[in-house]
């Protein structure tokens, strides 16, 4: 009898939000350092984050691929690029060809962005197909305060109803929406292009624990893609910006150590 161990062709990157109050410089040293197959860049008020020559030459001169870029589509980004959405998304696909990343990660139109969200669905397949690049459309979830929930997202925060070809599934957020991150995963198939890798314990707040550390099945859902042999990119986006250089540090490492062990799989025995 014997067993071997594979390891699926999925790389495991770090977001620059990772490393946040540090810069996307920082990551991209962290990610380096710490032995990350490479890099998600999230678009921020950080300039060299919107540069693609400056991206390119922390890409080459820490020897880390760009894998994939994460449009500045949050709150704290609505000056980013224009406040126009379209115009931030065009962005992002320009500095994804730029640096040679593949995806592009876009979360939904907020509610109060009407006419964007009336274009969204045509207007994120039209630009897949006309620039080659994945956009990966995240899960979010409800908000909620005073015991009230709200629907802040359109065409909606849940994006397995939707005709997307590609999405990106946060293990944050389905803790914060309350989702079966299992049961999404296995829904969306082939259409899970691309992972955000975090945890949660359920609460209100998107907490992007480390993996192992809230209630979220990280390590069934990693051990899932490995036996499907998914060769999207596993990227971990955790918070840290309350932490001391040294701990940040040892939570990122213990992020990817918990990737890398989950996405190793040993076969069914077989007779030798």
């Amino acid at each position: 009898m014997s067993a071997a161990v594979s390891v699926p062709g999925a790389p495991v990157a770090l977001s620059t939000a990772s490393v946040y109050p540090e810069n996307c410089a920082a990551a991209f040293a962290t990610a380096r350092r710490l032995g990350y197959d490479g890099v998600e860049v999230m678009v921020w008020t950080d300039p060299v984050s919107q540069e693609p020559g400056a991206v390119k030459a922390l890409s080459e001169l820490h020897g880390i691929p760009v894998l994939s870029v994460h449009a500045p589509t949050l709150l704290l980004t609505q000056r980013v690029w224009s406040t126009d959405p379209w115009t931030k998304v065009d962005k992002s696909i320009e500095l994804a060809q730029e640096v040679g990343a593949g995806t592009v990660v876009l979360h939904p139109p907020f509610r109060w962005q009407r006419d964007y969200a009336r274009e969204f669905l045509d207007g994120v397949a039209l630009r897949e197909h006309e620039s080659g690049i994945k956009l990966a459309v995240e899960n979010m979830f409800p908000w909620r305060a005073r015991n009230r929930e709200y629907q802040a997202y359109l065409p909606g925060w849940d994006p397995v109803p939707l005709p997307y070809d590609n999405v990106t599934l946060d293990l944050s957020h389905t803790a914060t929406a309350g989702s079966d991150a299992l049961q999404m995963a296995e829904d969306l198939g082939a259409r899970l292009a691309h992972v955000h890798l975090a945890d949660g314990t359920g609460t209100a707040r998107d907490e992007h624990l480390v993996p192992g550390r809230g209630a979220q099945p990280c390590a069934d859902f990693l051990e899932g893609l490995a036996a499907q042999q998914f060769s999207g990119a596993i990227v971990v986006e955790v918070g840290t910006r309350k932490l001391a250089e040294e701990q940040r540090e040892i939570d990122l490492s213990e992020a990817l150590a918990f990737a890398r062990l989950h996405l190793a799989t040993a076969p069914s025995l077989k007779s030798s």
